[in-house]
C-alpha cells in the first residue's frame, strides 16, 4: 500500500491534534510533520519532504498564501491543499494562482477529509462544493485574466488545447487519453509541454487558465476536479 505522507500547517495546536487523529485513522496516510505558522510550515517541508500539505491561511508572521508560495517555488513541492474557515472569492482565487492544488474548508467532515487527501496525493485537484462554484463564477469575471488567458492559449497546438480543455475539466491524464483516443504516455508529455507554454506549475493553475480563457468543459461530478 502506497502511503501518504502528510503535513499539516495550522496555528491553533488543537485543530493540528484533530486533523493528526482523523488522518491517522487511515493505514494509508502519515502525518510526518505539524508546524503553527507559514515559514515553521516551510521548514517543515524540507525537513520531511511530504505527498501533500494541508495549509491554514490565516496565522501569524508568514500567512498560508506566502507560504504556498514559497513552497510551490521549491524542487519538486509538495501538493499543497488549503483547510480554512474562509472560503471568500479571493482567498479561493489567490490560493490556487499561489500554487495550492486544492481548497477545502474545516467544516469538511472527517470521512471525506480522509477520502479528499487520497485523491490530492495522487496529483488532483480538490474543492469544497462552495470554493468550487466561486472558482467558476470569479474565472469568468475578470475581462483582463480572461484576454490574458486567451493570449497564452492562443501560443499552444490544437491537441495541447485539447489537453488543457481536458484539464479544465478535472480529468486526469487516462480520462484525456480515452477522450482524445491517445496513449497515457502522449497525454502526459502534452501535459508538461503545456504547464511549461503557459508558465503554469501545477494542473490546477492550467485548469483555471482554461476557465480564464472559456476553453473548460465539463468534468466529472463532485469534488474531484
Amino acid at each position: 500500500m502506497s502511503m501518504a505522507r502528510v503535513v499539516v500547517v495550522d496555528d491553533e495546536p488543537m485543530v493540528c491534534v484533530f486533523l493528526r487523529t482523523i488522518l491517522g485513522s487511515a493505514e494509508d496516510i502519515e502525518v510526518v510533520g505539524e508546524a503553527h505558522d507559514g515559514a515553521a510550515g516551510v521548514e517543515a517541508v524540507l525537513r520531511s519532504r511530504p505527498d501533500v500539505v494541508l495549509m491554514d491561511l490565516r496565522m501569524p508572521g508568514m500567512d498560508g498564501l506566502a507560504a504556498i508560495e514559497r513552497i510551490t517555488a521549491l524542487a519538486d513541492p509538495p501538493r499543497i491543499v488549503v483547510l480554512t474557515t474562509f472560503d471568500a472569492d479571493q482567498y479561493v482565487l489567490r490560493a490556487l494562482r499561489a500554487g495550492a492544488t486544492g481548497f477545502l474548508v474545516k467544516s469538511t467532515p472527517p470521512e471525506e477529509l480522509i477520502g479528499l487527501v487520497r485523491t490530492a496525493a495522487q496529483g488532483h485537484t480538490v474543492l469544497s462544493p462552495s470554493a468550487a462554484r466561486r472558482l467558476v463564477a470569479a474565472s469568468t469575471d475578470g475581462l483582463t485574466a480572461r484576454d490574458r488567458a486567451r493570449e497564452l492559449v492562443g501560443t499552444l497546438t490544437e491537441r495541447e488545447v485539447q489537453v488543457l480543455a481536458g484539464l479544465g475539466a478535472g480529468l486526469s491524464n487516462a480520462q484525456i487519453a480515452a477522450r482524445l483516443f491517445l496513449s497515457e504516455a502522449t497525454v502526459k508529455g502534452y501535459v508538461s509541454r503545456t504547464l511549461d507554454k503557459l508558465g503554469c506549475v501545477n494542473r490546477t493553475q492550467a485548469g483555471l487558465l482554461a476557465h480564464d480563457a472559456g476553453i473548460a468543459d465539463d468534468g466529472p461530478a463532485g469534488e474531484r476536479r
